[in-house]
């Protein structure tokens, strides 16, 4: 029955004339904003991560050389 009146109604607002507006385009840019520093600071993580793990890599490799023996330089 309501979706009856809801529909009797003839609608008056022009739906080529509603736009989102100022506050809309505001809100979309700050979450676009949002988004490219978050997706800045993963980058700048994984990139942290990785180095890390290069280094200890590195590390355990000098020191499985290491206790190997003595390498000789020539």
């Amino acid at each position: 029955m309501l979706w009856q009146l809801l529909t009797a109604v003839p609608s008056k607002v022009d739906p080529t004339l509603v736009t989102p507006g100022v506050w809309g385009f505001v809100i979309t840019a700050a979450i676009m904003v949002v988004v490219i520093l978050l997706i800045l600071d993963m980058v700048r993580r994984m990139r942290r991560v990785n180095y890390r793990a290069q280094v200890r890599q590195q590390l355990e490799d000098e020191a499985s050389g290491k206790a190997d023996g003595p390498e000789s330089n020539g």
